[in-house]
């Protein structure tokens, strides 16, 4: 299936001061150069957030964690919990549409939501509170049929009891997720027939069933309140402190620029670099497979201006150039710089620099 970022989209996206604090402390999770590892419980505080993710709130989030916003977007479009499109305003109900659920009247589900909020997937019922798409296995076959109404699973459905929990839901109530029939987790219909000792002292409903009901709002979007911000990896004095985040200003059309990194990682060795290009005028560094616009300031901003220069690199300049540009981690030994760089400084054309010049456009970074 294509996905696609919606035509209309807000001007900034900015964390609340709860959710800023609890997204540093997740980056703090992992080592320094690796904060790209936070990508997606980042994004998924974002969703929460706005109940969608919008173009500014990925590119917010490629710039917390230094990454390409092109980067943060395959993530983005990758996984189908990633909501590219606006939401209903009360709940994003997904229908496990999978063989179990299926057999088990899945169909009929997708009738009530086609009845109830929209005829078509993805489209905002009427009074902007719900919106409805057909998924894939959830996970939960013992219980079909199924939906994921927001966190939680509602299993055990049938048409008339899906009906009645979106009227529900309608009405600002918050219908107790898990099993609709009575039964306990996945547990027999018929009640166990073994291991009966251990029947007696449980919680009223499964773990995660219990946690929703505790909390009471089983729909309610996660906004850093819940719960204290935990980050038992770090001394308390080190835990990241929230501060008013400032609006991100609309995408513009010209490319924004990079920059270098602040403290250089102690990997390989550190090219030569130039403070200015040999007699004025740099070499067009986009004939280079694997830059762009955007990359090609930045190896300008260190002093990375001719192809002879990136041919002559060892392979330890070669290991601290894949780690310090900020951004691109990999970027040169995955296409092979070097090698395009000796052709390119002798004059030789590559055929990706052919095909570039021939089209009169560059390789977006």
């Amino acid at each position: 299936m294509l996905r696609r970022l919606h035509p209309e989209q807000p001007e900034s996206f900015a964390f609340t001061p709860a959710n800023l604090a609890w997204a540093e402390g997740q980056i703090t999770k992992y080592p320094e150069g690796r904060q790209a590892s936070a990508i997606i419980p980042l994004l998924w505080r974002a969703q929460e957030q706005e109940g969608w993710l919008s173009r500014p709130a990925i590119e917010a989030v490629a710039d917390m964690l230094d990454m390409a916003y092109i980067r943060a977007l395959e993530v983005a479009s990758f996984y189908f919990m990633f909501q590219l499109q606006p939401v209903g305003s009360v709940a994003h109900i997904q229908v496990c549409g999978t063989t179990s659920c299926m057999i088990c009247g899945a169909e009929d589900l997708i009738v009530v939501c086609q009845e109830k909020i929209a005829s078509k997937p993805h489209v905002i019922s009427g009074d902007g509170k719900f919106s409805w798409e057909e998924v894939e296995c959830l996970g939960s076959c013992t219980n079909a049929p199924m939906a994921q109404i927001g966190k939680d699973y509602y299993e055990d459905l049938t048409a008339e009891k899906f009906g009645q929990l979106i009227d529900e839901l309608a009405a600002g109530k918050v219908p107790t997720p898990g099993p609709q029939n009575g039964r306990y987790g996945a547990e027999p219909l018929s009640g166990l027939t073994s291991l009966t000792e251990y029947d007696s002292g449980r919680t009223q409903y499964n773990a995660s069933v219990q946690l929703a009901a505790d909390i009471g709002d089983t729909v309610k979007c996660i906004d850093g309140t819940e719960v204290p911000l935990l980050t038992p990896w770090l001394k308390d004095a080190e835990a990241p402190v929230a501060e008013k985040p400032k609006a991100k200003s609309a995408p513009k059309k010209a490319v924004k620029k990079a920059v270098a990194p602040k403290a250089e990682l102690e990997t390989g060795d550190k090219p030569a670099t130039l403070n200015a290009a040999r007699g004025g005028t740099a070499d067009d560094l986009k004939m280079i497979k694997g830059v762009g616009p955007k990359l090609e300031g930045v190896l300008n901003d260190i002093g990375i201006f001719h192809y002879d220069q990136i041919a002559a690199w060892s392979g330890t300049e070669v290991a601290w150039a894949d780690q310090n540009l900020v951004g691109f981690k990999g970027r040169v030994s995955r296409d092979d710089w070097v090698a395009q760089a000796k052709l390119l400084a002798t004059g030789q054309e590559t055929e990706f620099a052919k095909r570039a010049k021939e089209a009169g456009t560059y390789e977006e970074d």
